[in-house]
């Protein structure tokens, strides 16, 4: 089964998706976790990661894919994928449904985490504060926060007309998040 865990920066994706990876055995890709390890790496690549993701821009389709691809490539015998933070924009989305084709598999379900985004600031500021991450600059995140929603935006029509949409409240406890979610993937 593969997933895609939709909803802005900080709304909860990677919370649930580590659940769901310790629960039923998926793997989770997330492209926020694997920007920042390339951003780390300190490598040619990690550098131009860093100097965009510090300005509050979106990573470009190019080099997300290569990284999604890259992990698809490495756990050809996954139980399923969770994609958390991808995709993000409707290219994206097609060069997923190309790339799990190729290999015999689609996007079975797709869970949108619906937030409060004044909630989220709230959260990232107190975040930033504590764990000092530069990608949760406040004044990064609310940039990060519009690209989401300008980009990401279509791609609800996109999975709504598929059938494969389901919104959940992301404001409400992990507990009660999870348990969503478990109910929404017990279903196919």
């Amino acid at each position: 089964m593969n997933l895609i865990l939709f909803g802005p920066p900080a709304a909860g994706k990677g919370t649930q998706a580590k659940k769901l990876v310790a629960e039923r055995g998926f793997v989770q890709l997330s492209t926020g976790d694997m920007l920042r390890a390339a951003r780390s790496s300190g490598s040619d690549l990690g550098k131009k990661v860093a100097e965009i993701m510090d300005s509050g821009s979106l990573v470009s389709d190019e080099i997300v894919i290569a990284l999604i691809e890259d992990q698809l490539d490495r756990n050809p015998k996954a139980a399923g994928f969770i994609f958390d933070g991808f995709p993000r924009t409707i290219p994206q989305a097609k060069a997923l449904d190309d790339s799990l084709a190729g290999r015999g598999q689609k996007v079975d379900a797709v869970i949108r985490l619906k937030v409060d985004e004044n909630a989220l600031i709230a959260r990232v500021t107190k975040r930033f504060e504590a764990e000092g991450r530069a990608d949760d600059n406040p004044e990064a995140f609310k940039k990060r926060l519009v690209a989401y929603n300008s980009q990401t935006a279509p791609l609800v029509e996109v999975y709504k007309g598929q059938g494969k949409l389901t919104e959940i409240d992301g404001m409400a406890d992990v507990a009660t998040v999870a348990s969503s979610i478990s109910a929404i993937l017990d279903r196919h």
